[in-house]
């Protein structure tokens, strides 16, 4: 191969890294407040209570987004059992939707979490927020999802 085309084929290959790194790098909404999330949504009154409406033990998840410690906090309350999991975020817009990523650090399972929730999300993951129209939210994680309807409407 001589110089010429080495250097083309270099030039390609940092276009390609350089076209890489800045999708890596583009702007995400993000809101670490009720307040923040509210206004990235445009509902300021965006539901911050939900219940698990397509549940088939009886026993429906219950969903708070709250505040605390300067960023947003899901916690899961499996009805009649306690504590599923909760963890600490901010909420980001993404192209499928909303999602708060969490690390085995932030996220913290309680007695009614069972051993598949406990090792799918041991190490980290994300909560995946999904609109189903005005009155319901899809929340899915790896291997479990759940249509929840708000409380506090």
């Amino acid at each position: 191969m001589n110089l010429a085309m080495y250097r083309k084929y270099l030039w390609l290959f940092l276009l390609l890294l350089l076209s890489l790194n800045c999708r890596a790098q583009e702007a995400q909404t993000c809101a670490a407040t009720i307040s923040e999330l509210r206004g990235m949504l445009g509902d300021q009154a965006f539901p911050v209570n939900w219940q698990e409406t397509s549940m088939e033990d009886g026993k429906p998840l219950l969903v708070s987004i709250h505040e605390k410690k300067g960023a947003l906090f899901l916690e899961f309350i499996k009805t009649r059992e306690g504590l599923w999991a909760e963890s600490v975020g901010a909420i980001c817009r993404t192209s499928e939707g909303l999602e708060i990523r969490f690390s085995g650090k932030q996220i913290r399972f309680g007695p009614a979490a069972n051993w598949i929730l406990r090792y799918a999300l041991g190490n980290g993951g994300k909560f995946t927020l999904t609109k189903l129209g005005s009155d319901q939210l899809r929340i899915a994680t790896s291997g479990w999802n759940g249509n929840f309807s708000p409380m506090d409407r």
